[in-house]
Parts: C-alpha cells; structure tokens; sequence
C-alpha cells in the first residue's frame, strides 16, 4: 500500500513538472497563479490519503477528461436570523469566476501539517478557519474550530470549462455566529450577501451562475439542514462518502 502511494506521488510529481512547464496561465492573475503551486490533499473514494499534487494539477482536466480526487471543504455560515452568507467568486478565480457560491469553499494543505490531521476532521476545521479569514477576512480570534459544526461529506466531479474542473470530497461544516467581522478579499470574493430560508429558492431558481457543489448540495439536503439548524447533531453522517451528480 505505501509502495503504491509513493507511485503515485511520484506520478502526480511529474505531471506537475509537465503541467508547470507549459503553465499557460498568462492570463490568470498574479495571486490566483501563485495559489496554483499549493498542494492538495489526494484522497480515494473513501476518503483516505493517497498522496498529494498541486492545486494546479489537481484542477487541470487530463486528456480522459478527468481530474484527480482531492479533499475540500464547504463552509455555510448562518446568523441567528437564519440567514446563509453566500459569496460571489472574483472574476479572477480560475474555476467557476463570477459564479454565486456558499460562504467558502477550499481545500486543507498538505504542506501545512495541521491541515492533514485526521481526527475529528480537525485539519479540515484548522482550514477553513484560515479560508475564512483570507476570502471573508474574518479573524482567527473570531472562531474556533469547535466551532465548526462537521455535517458530513459529498462527492461530486464537474468541469469549469474546457481545462479546468473540480473532483473533490468535500467536507460540509456549518457555523452558526452573529456579529462576526467580514471584509472581503476582493482576489477572492466580489460580493456578499445574506439569503433568508424564504428567499433561497427563489435566488437558486433566478441566479443562471450557481457553482456546482452549491448546487448540488441545494439540490440535496441544504433546505432539510437548514430547517434543522438547532438540531443538527441527529443529522450527522461520518461514515459515508455521499456522490452527488446532476
């Protein structure tokens, strides 16, 4: 089993050596690019890891039309009105730019140690926080990873356009805070708002771009969680990897 994963961090190295040589990413912005070199955490379908790659690598469609499995995470911050802080991604974004999202969504790094511990989902936790604070601005101080109510986790693979696409699994934390401090990195996030249990159907229905891990998750159970959000303990599913398609 480790011979195995070696070869495929060996592999996933020299796609990346291949994939960097011939970036062709002069139109991405400075920062975005930059972000490219981060390394994500590859993962089976099961959840276990299995090496890592960069975020470049882990985002690029290969000739078959696929993109290597990695794990992230989706955060859904909700105020005691039960409004949901929803996102617009920057149209600098490489995947899905000027697509309506949920409050954040990236990944754990595996060059970052406690993003990679596996109890508890407590390196997810440990990332999200700092995501938090680099798209929303929101301070560290300001959350804790207890916090961080951990749902379950979904499957889903879609493509962006004809390069880029995502395939991940993605852990599902709500927060539920008021007065929390939000000043948007605008690298990241060119608006935000708060959407009512009334009004989301209506947004979802009405907004042409939707990213589709959002989406999906809609289409799922987020109305059913969000009716729930006193009572999400009963909720809870650590055992299971749910795939999720249109």
């Amino acid at each position: 089993m480790i011979k195995t994963y070696r070869n495929l961090n060996g592999i996933m190295n020299r796609v990346t050596a291949i994939v960097e040589k011939d970036l062709g990413t002069a139109q991405v912005a400075p920062l975005q690019r930059a972000a490219l070199k981060e390394r994500c955490i590859l993962v089976d379908k099961l959840d276990r890891p299995v090496g890592e790659a960069t975020k470049q690598a882990c985002h690029e469609i290969d000739t078959e039309g696929c993109v290597p499995l990695h794990r992230a995470f989706s955060v859904f911050l909700f105020n005691s009105k039960g409004e949901l802080l929803l996102q617009k991604r920057s149209n600098v974004k490489i995947t899905f730019p000027d697509y309506y999202t949920n409050t954040c969504c990236s990944h754990p790094l595996a060059e970052i140690p406690d993003e990679t511990e596996e109890e508890n989902a407590m390196g997810v936790r440990r990332a999200a926080i700092r995501r938090l604070g680099y798209e929303l601005g929101i301070p560290s101080s300001e959350i804790k990873p207890s916090d961080l109510f951990y749902l379950t986790r979904i499957r889903y693979q879609a493509p962006s356009n004809d390069r880029w696409g995502e395939h991940e699994i993605d852990y599902i934390m709500f927060l539920q805070r008021d007065n929390i401090t939000i000043k948007p990195n605008p690298d990241e996030v060119s608006e935000t708002r708060w959407v009512s249990r009334s009004e989301i159907d209506n947004f979802m229905k009405t907004t042409s771009l939707l990213t589709p891990w959002f989406r999906l998750i809609y289409k799922f159970k987020l109305l059913h969680w969000w009716d729930n959000l006193h009572n999400l303990s009963k909720m809870q599913d650590h055992q299971n990897v749910t795939m999720l398609k249109d």
